[in-house]
């Protein structure tokens, strides 16, 4: 009996430590893991797991240095007239920092009214939100609260560029000076389309004077190219020892715009630049907004094309491919880029920026707001937080995504032929 109790503690003790141990079976060859491996493994693999190996910096989104959600904090300092449209500041340049703090420039609206369209459009009643308008810029000791400086670059006398509306701006530090890009209308937005080319002021400080250069920097392209009409949102950075300024343009015309983006590089602020031969370098995207990353230079592409809501990268600064997918992108973002100028031959991505809301409290006071905006693209931070991909969203939200009015027509006239055969 002694031996009889000895043998079943045994068997006991044993059932029990086979259960605890943990069974690590290698799966049979040909047949993908459980155990999500980092490394794409040697076998034979579908299009969609090919894609998540090569297209991607990380085959998990969580140990992707590129992708990112965006979060999103309303700015104080600035007033906007209780919203009711004769105020507006949209397009915010890149954001950096001198005299011991951060700057920013941006277009800047003040009418007696919200825009009512090319056709009604006057001297002071604007056509779009972009028309009539200056670059003002503001200063800030933590990026949250801003004090407004007022104008930079006001619209010069006609004819000079830029006469009618100055906008869509941007910063370049270059050898101890500033310099600030822009768009410059000669006409109200609308009656043909947005053309207007590219101009430059110049100052030895970010709050000027500014000297305008009075010349188009950079031209639309020939009869027949893709950029005839517009070369807007003109986006420089300091990379491989020139100035690559990245643009975008609007080619297809109404209704069936599409918009792409070009690049542009000169040795000299001023120029003469030279447009890349492989433009449009990108396919999507409604605003430029580039950082030097690693070796190379990687772009947020928004709302616009096949890529949109993409973040993409290109070891060259021409080549670009498809990093990563998100959402919720912003809109003309501006961000803060440390590195955007040093020449950097290893740029280590943003955290945050300015960028805008548009169309607040509706179309009929047609007017944008500036945000601030934060990320995780950055090699030097790792918030697992900001990259998440499963983000909820209460009903209301996706409510406000509703048919108009006539997907609702069609839709009983549907319902009503269906009863009528």
């Amino acid at each position: 009996m002694k031996y009889l109790l000895i043998i079943v503690s045994l068997l006991i003790v044993s059932c029990s430590t086979g259960q605890n141990k943990e069974v690590k079976e290698e799966p049979k060859e040909g047949i993908f893991p459980y155990e999500f491996p980092n490394e794409k493994p040697n076998i034979k693999l579908s299009n969609a797991m090919e894609r998540n190996y090569n297209d991607y910096m990380a085959p998990r989104p969580q140990d992707n240095e590129l992708y990112t959600q965006f979060k999103y904090t309303e700015l104080k300092g600035f007033d906007y007239n209780n919203h009711d449209g004769t105020i507006s500041r949209r397009d915010p340049s890149k954001v950096i920092f001198a005299n011991g703090k951060y700057y920013v420039w941006y277009t800047h609206r003040e009418t007696p009214t919200p825009p009512k369209g090319a056709k009604n459009s006057t001297d002071v009643i604007p056509s779009s939100d972009w028309d009539l308008c200056d670059i003002f810029y503001a200063t800030s000791e933590d990026g949250f609260t801003w004090e407004e400086q007022g104008v930079a670059i006001p619209r010069p006398e006609k004819p000079n560029v830029g006469w009618r509306s100055v906008s869509t701006t941007d910063i370049l530090e270059w050898k101890g000076k500033y310099y600030l890009y822009y768009q410059g209308f000669m006409e109200a937005s609308g009656k043909r389309g947005d053309d207007c080319p590219v101009a430059v002021s110049y100052a030895d400080s970010p709050d000027g004077p500014w000297t305008p250069y009075n010349k188009v920097v950079i031209p639309n392209g020939p009869e027949g190219a893709w950029d005839q009409f517009s070369i807007h949102d003109p986006y420089p950075l300091v990379y491989k020892g020139k100035i690559y300024l990245y643009y975008k343009s609007d080619s297809n015309g109404q209704p069936n715009l599409i918009r792409m983006q070009g690049l542009a590089t000169a040795d000299n602020p001023l120029g003469p630049f030279t447009k890349h031969p492989l433009n449009p370098v990108m396919n999507s995207g409604h605003e430029t907004t580039m950082f030097p990353f690693k070796e190379g230079i990687a772009a947020l592409v928004i709302r616009d094309g096949n890529e949109h809501f993409t973040v993409q990268y290109a070891e060259d600064g021409v080549n670009f491919d498809i990093a990563s997918i998100t959402e919720y992108m912003p809109s003309a973002g501006g961000p803060f880029i440390p590195d955007a100028f040093t020449d950097t031959k290893y740029g280590k991505g943003i955290t945050w920026g300015i960028s805008h809301f548009t169309a607040v409290n509706g179309w009929s006071t047609n007017h944008a707001v500036l945000t601030r905006f934060d990320c995780d693209l950055s090699l030097d931070v790792d918030d697992q937080d900001m990259k998440r991909t499963n983000v909820h969203h209460q009903p209301e939200f996706y409510y406000k995504l509703g048919l108009n009015g006539k997907q609702k027509k069609r839709i009983a006239q549907e319902n009503e032929d269906l009863k009528n055969k």
